[in-house]
């Protein structure tokens, strides 16, 4: 894995790193089948791991293993499914069901049983939107609370954690405006007789660094509705051992992550239409030297999503096209900007700056500091190719948990940085525009962009001339 980004923190919750020494000898082995290396669990079968999440009277697992655990696990069974078994294997070895309880004993197991549903709970919220899931935590404190009045407590503030949670999350999701794509073609005749409702970027925000601080809110505000186990539903294949059913594929549960993606080409196009609107090209170019400064001040925060979606905006044939119009910006730091998302060497320039900005994440003071908006198609496809190069299983039927380790190094890096509060104000005006002005399909931006400078060859002069007629209606 070259140039990906390092996680830095060892102390992190999501940073898997190792497993303590007390728990395990550090030499090569196996022990209730798992099998160590070094003292890092390389692999198990899968009743092994569920056996290794159930904590006991004298034993917790480490936060590590449960987030990686939690997150991976959903390939090869679905939540509700390893909650049944958690708690049914929780019953059978603390004797919960016997007439009567051994108190001593539960009042050991129940703050540690507590402890895992509440990190579940916190780190997976989606998993439970699902009655099942409730169902078992709900049955689970019915067990144990005869031994303690206080269990019930705990129970109560999951529960209202867990739905206050959610509530946010959902009225978060409803709140993010409905992006409306149908807007877009008609408006290309404003050219002729514009119509008052267009209004322009830089009537809304002349100002590139406030833009860019709007930009990093509407982005931070949509990566907190992500979830972790998003990233790893997006992938999921049929479980071998499992042929019955995929687990999943019915409802990929990846909505967010999906909207996210949408958000950013939003951005790219709402870039491009900015610039191709203009009917003077001394404006065209005025609206280019401020996209460059938003874009340059976006780098500067660490939000490199809007950066990104700038410059891809910006190289679209629609706008690159337009020579006359770049032939009037200062482009030097344009050129700055375009070198540091150059592609070459898998993003090398990128994740240099990345691991930059992580860093100083890690050791940042204000929350300002703290900002890594990390370019968002690359981190999903990085997540891909680690989820394709290597396999779930081994070919004795064991869990691959080497590779799941890897995968919540880079899932948990995220989760952290989805975590930062925007230091930012807010300005609704100018995020109310971000997510509902009009903007031009890929045939729009063509069709604005050959208005305003004349097609070049005959390739140009024929889709002008289809453009203007299906679009304008005009021969």
């Amino acid at each position: 894995q070259e140039g990906m980004p390092q996680t830095l923190s060892s102390t992190s919750m999501f940073t898997p790193c190792g497993f303590s020494p007390h728990l395990h000898s550090s030499k090569e082995g196996e022990q209730g089948g798992l099998i160590f290396q070094d003292g890092n669990l390389t692999s198990a079968s899968l009743d092994a791991l569920i056996q290794h999440l159930i904590p006991t009277t004298d034993y917790y697992p480490e936060k590590a293993y449960i987030f990686t655990f939690l997150l991976s696990s959903r390939l090869f069974i679905e939540p509700h499914e390893l909650l049944s078994r958690v708690c049914h294997k929780c019953i059978e070895q603390q004797r919960l069901d016997d007439p009567v309880l051994d108190k001593a004993r539960i009042r050991k197991f129940g703050p540690k049983i507590l402890q895992l549903l509440t990190e579940w709970t916190e780190t997976f919220p989606y998993d439970f939107q699902e009655e099942r899931m409730i169902g078992h935590l709900k049955d689970m404190i019915h067990r144990i609370a005869p031994c303690d009045e206080a269990y019930w407590k705990k129970m109560n503030q999951l529960l209202q954690a867990l739905n206050q949670k959610l509530a946010t999350l959902s009225h978060g999701q409803e709140g993010i405006v409905k992006i409306s794509t149908a807007v877009s073609d008609k408006l290309v005749a404003f050219k002729t007789k514009p119509p008052s409702i267009q209004r322009e970027i830089l009537s809304v925000c002349s100002d590139p660094y406030t833009l860019a601080q709007q930009l990093t809110h509407v982005e931070l505000e949509r990566l907190s509705h992500i979830g972790p186990e998003e990233f790893v539903q997006a992938f999921v294949h049929k479980d071998p051992l499992d042929g019955t059913k995929t687990c999943f594929s019915e409802q990929k549960k990846t909505s967010n992550l999906e909207a996210y993606v949408k958000w950013f080409n939003r951005l790219c196009y709402l870039v491009a239409t900015e610039i191709c609107m203009p009917a003077k090209k001394k404006q065209r170019a005025q609206v280019i030297e401020f996209f460059i400064d938003v874009a340059r001040e976006c780098f500067n925060i660490g939000n490199f999503n809007s950066l990104m979606a700038i410059i891809s905006g910006m190289n679209m044939s629609p706008v690159s096209r337009l020579k006359k119009t770049w032939s009037k910006v200062k482009t030097a730091k344009f050129f700055i900007l375009e070198h540091q998302m150059d592609p070459t060497g898998n993003f090398y320039n990128y994740r240099t700056a990345l691991r930059g900005a992580a860093h100083r994440s890690l050791t940042a003071h204000s929350n300002r500091e703290k900002i890594v908006i990390p370019f968002f198609s690359l981190l999903i496809k990085d997540i891909y190719f680690l989820n394709e190069g290597c396999a779930n299983r081994l070919p004795n039927g064991h869990v691959n948990f080497e590779k799941f380790l890897e995968l919540a190094k880079q899932v948990g890096e995220f989760i952290t940085w989805k975590q930062v509060e925007c230091p930012f104000e807010q300005d609704p005006n100018i995020i109310h525009y971000l997510h509902t002005a009009p903007i031009f399909t890929e045939d729009g931006l063509y069709l604005a962009s050959y208005e305003s400078e004349s097609p070049e060859n005959q390739t140009e002069k024929d889709r002008w001339k289809s453009l203007r007629s299906t679009i304008l209606g005009k021969t």
